[in-house]
């Protein structure tokens, strides 16, 4: 048999070499499609969920770099035509405002966060990712901003906004839960966000683990209210009384536990020292009616956090 040497081996190799690895998949605008006036519907890749969500905005009337505000919707993430879109003022209201306005449509009942696990009904959630990473990269480059942030979230998402603002604490100036419930490690805080979560079909267990676990601790707003020091933070919620705030039918029993949710986690924000801005409404019945007016209540509050 033939001897071949080591460096003849080598050098064989060398004259075919491995072709370059593949470049990472990076957030890209896919598409976009005028709503009319300077709003747009804004197709974004997502690599962390393989997939493209749409996205409304509203670009700032100024012209030059402005700041942006992230809006997310309730327990059915907007592909139910239930949202600030389709049942508020929010087009006319940020018609004139120096702000991008983005509306991310998707993430119903995912708690808008990453799951652990793929679950069978919901599929690959990674909207803590995709808000606080792969949008925001995407909307800075597409539009002229100044890389100031607020996010302000709804029911579902009230509690998921101020989770938001803790886990990615550079991200955003400025936060809002209107109607939320900020808790989740607790029991009553596992009994919520599971019964959410359950009502889509999906189970809590691929969200953050085990209820109750290192997972759900990690995302306990209540738990780590302390990083919300230096944002300005304003926190809504109603009695669960019907009154002249509400538009339409509403959900009276969920906005009173809402409005337990919010005390209680205002109380805690004041026990650190934190100077939130609480509304605590004697009537509203978690209706849009009621939204609408708390989005309007608390821009003066977001609009000098991000210089809007």
């Amino acid at each position: 048999m033939l001897a071949v040497s080591s460096a003849a081996i080598l050098a064989a190799i060398s004259l075919f070499p491995l072709p370059p690895a593949a470049a990472a998949p990076v957030p890209r605008v896919d598409a976009e499609r005028s709503l009319g006036g300077r709003a747009i519907e804004m197709d974004v890749f997502s690599p962390a969920m393989n997939r493209v969500i749409t996205n409304r905005v509203i670009p700032a009337a100024g012209g030059g770099p402005a700041p942006t505000v992230y809006l997310l919707t309730g327990i059915g993430g907007g592909t139910d035509g239930i949202s600030w879109w389709d049942d508020t003022d929010v087009r006319r209201f940020f018609a004139d405002k120096n702000v991008n306005v983005v509306l991310p449509i998707g993430g119903a009942y995912t708690m808008y966060t990453d799951w652990q696990t793929d679950d069978p009904a919901l599929g690959r959630a990674r909207w803590q990712t995709y808000l606080t990473t792969e949008l925001p990269a995407v909307v800075d480059t597409r539009f002229a901003t100044t890389g100031r942030n607020a996010i302000a979230g709804v029911s579902m998402s009230g509690g998921s906004a101020l989770d938001l603002a803790i886990q990615a604490p550079g991200r955003y100036q400025a936060v809002a839960s209107y109607s939320g419930c900020p808790w989740s490690s607790d029991p009553a805080g596992i009994t919520m966000i599971s019964a959410q979560v359950i009502r889509g079909g999906a189970n809590p267990g691929n969200m953050w683990g085990a209820p109750g676990s290192a997972g759900w601790q990690a995302h306990d707003a209540f738990r780590h209210a302390p990083r919300l020091a230096g944002k300005t933070v304003y926190v809504s919620a109603a009695s669960g009384i019907p009154g002249a705030i509400d538009r339409g039918w509403g959900f009276p029993p969920v906005e009173a536990i809402a409005g337990a949710c919010t005390s209680a986690f205002a109380a805690r924000l004041a026990q650190l020292g934190i100077g939130a801005v609480h509304v605590d409404r004697p009537t509203g019945a978690h209706t849009w009616g009621q939204f609408e007016y708390d989005l309007h209540d608390s821009w003066p509050h977001l609009a000098r956090a991000i210089g809007a």
